[in-house]
């Protein structure tokens, strides 16, 4: 046996051994991302759901966000007040009120109130369907299509189609806001879960029109808003809509709706 040679090999393998470590220990340095440990202690907190309801890529990038305060604690909509407070504590800040939020879809067009003009036999897709001559089938060309879109991506199995007609079931419902990115209309926005009186119509079309196409629809006639005492209804592109940080929940909207869109909740 050749003992020098084995010497050799060993001092060989220790030599280059001690300059890869010697080489790794400089580049651990050189390329050391600093890692912000609220960001850490943050993102620890939330669900992890990824949805983007809070408007952000998914909880790595809200996380971040909060940690730079160019967001706020109470960004998770997923994780409610529990995680908010949870997040205020590593932040250094206080919740203070949470407002709960649903999806609420924005139409009450179901198959015995709207005209159809024709047949589709396409994918189930609202997307898909949207696609179509007049972006509808239906003589409405704002309702909801009733293809489920936004009963796919819902992750809490919250949104039913009822008589061709999204419905969300507002207890299993925790406005991450999926189904709003999906929907092709724009039907589905979030607004406070104790809101009393909700305008059940998207159509942007005029009074006749509306009429023939739905008996369900806005005329925009602004009797609501002339009847308002708080200034809380506005009309955009023929729509009633209510702003909910004014509403005193009075119900004269809905009294003096003619076609009754305007509907009590809770």
């Amino acid at each position: 046996m050749n003992t020098s040679a084995i010497i050799t090999a060993i001092i060989v393998l220790s030599v280059i051994a001690l300059i890869i470590g010697i080489i790794l220990s400089v580049a651990e340095k050189v390329f050391k991302v600093e890692v912000d440990e609220k960001e850490v202690a943050v993102r620890a907190e939330l669900p992890g759901s990824n949805c983007g309801g809070c408007g952000y890529a998914g909880c790595d990038a809200l996380a971040a966000a909060i940690a730079k305060g160019d967001a706020p604690v109470t960004g998770c909509p997923v994780g409610g007040k529990p995680v908010a407070e949870k997040i205020a504590a590593i932040m250094g800040q206080e919740v203070g009120e949470m407002q709960r939020k649903v999806a609420y879809v924005k139409c009450d067009g179901t198959c015995e109130k709207r005209a159809t003009d024709y047949n589709y036999f396409g994918i189930d897709s609202c997307v898909y369907a949207a696609k179509m001559p007049g972006s509808s089938p239906y003589a409405c060309k704002y309702g909801c299509l009733g293809f489920g879109s936004c009963v796919k991506v819902c992750d809490h199995n919250a949104i039913r189609i009822i008589d061709k007609k999204a419905v969300v079931d507002e207890d299993l419902c925790i406005a991450c806001g999926k189904c709003l990115k999906v929907c092709p209309h724009n039907l589905i926005e979030l607004i406070p879960a104790d809101s009393m009186y909700r305008v059940q119509c998207s159509s942007q079309a005029r009074g006749k029109d509306v009429k023939n196409a739905c008996t369900a629809g806005c005329i925009g006639c602004s009797l609501c808003k002339r009847n308002c005492p708080s200034d809380a209804i506005i009309f955009e592109n023929n729509i009633a809509k209510i702003d909910y940080s004014k509403c005193t929940h009075c119900g004269l909207c809905a009294e003096k709706c003619p076609v009754k869109i305007i509907k009590l909740y809770n």
